[in-house]
C-alpha cells in the first residue's frame, strides 16, 4: 500500500503524501507547544503542569521527525532536495526545544511579569502558520514556494527585532536578578526566531535547486 501510495504522487507529480503528513505532525506538535506557552504565561497553565505536559509535546514531535527521517530514505519523489527537507525538520525541531526550554526556564526562575512575553509568542505562532502554508505549497510551483519561504523569513526576522527592542528595555533599568532571568526568557524566544529563519532558508534553497 505505501509503494502504491508512492507511484502515484509519483506519476501525478505531488510531494510524497507520506512525507509531508510527517512534517505537518512536526508542525502541530510545535504549534501546540507555543499554544501551551502562551496558556503558561497568561496564567490559565500552572508553570509545573506546563513543564510536564511539554515533554510529552516534545515526544510527539520527535516521533513524527523520526517517521519523517525513515519516510525521506525510502521516498521516490521529493518536491525539494532531500537535504534542504532535512534542514527544514531539523529547523522545526530546534523551534519546539527552543520553546521547551523557554517552559521549563518559565518554571525554574517564576518571574512574576510572564505577560511581556505574549508579543514574542504571537509571532511564534505566526511563523508556524507560515510554515504549515509553505509545507502544503511545497510540491507548488518554485515561485509560491519563494514566497512562502518570505512571509516565514519575515516571521523569524520580526521576532529577531522584537528579541533586540526586550532586551534594551530590559537593560534601560536597574539590572536585577529578575532582569537577567527576564533575558534568558527572552533569548529563548530569539533562538526560535533563529529557526524560523533557519527554515525559510531550507525552503528557498530548496526551491531554487528546482
Amino acid at each position: 500500500m505505501k509503494r502504491l501510495r508512492r507511484v502515484r504522487d509519483l506519476m501525478t507529480g505531488q510531494m510524497d503524501s507520506a512525507l509531508a503528513e510527517a512534517l505537518i505532525g512536526q508542525l502541530e506538535a510545535t504549534k501546540e507547544g507555543a499554544w501551551l506557552a502562551i496558556a503558561m504565561i497568561g496564567g490559565d497553565t500552572r508553570r509545573a503542569d506546563a513543564h510536564e505536559e511539554m515533554r510529552e509535546i516534545e515526544h510527539r514531535g520527535d516521533t513524527q521527525r523520526a517517521r519523517l527521517v525513515e519516510e525521506l530514505s525510502g521516498s521516490l519523489i521529493t518536491p525539494i532536495d532531500r537535504e534542504d527537507i532535512f534542514r527544514l525538520s531539523r529547523s522545526i525541531d530546534d523551534i519546539l526545544d527552543s520553546l521547551r526550554d523557554f517552559v521549563r526556564e518559565s518554571h525554574l526562575y517564576r518571574v512574576s511579569e510572564q505577560h511581556r512575553f505574549a508579543p514574542m509568542l504571537d509571532q511564534v505562532i505566526i511563523g508556524i502558520e507560515a510554515l504549515e502554508t509553505a509545507v502544503h505549497d511545497l510540491a507548488s510551483g518554485p515561485s509560491v514556494v519563494a514566497h512562502d519561504a518570505l512571509q516565514i523569513k519575515k516571521a523569524g526576522s520580526t521576532l529577531q527585532r522584537m528579541y533586540q527592542y526586550e532586551i534594551a528595555r530590559i537593560f534601560s533599568g536597574e539590572v536585577t536578578s529578575e532582569s537577567m532571568k527576564e533575558r534568558e526568557l527572552v533569548r529563548r524566544l530569539e533562538i526560535v526566531g533563529t529557526a524560523i529563519s533557519e527554515a525559510a532558508d531550507a525552503i528557498a534553497d530548496g526551491a531554487m535547486k528546482r
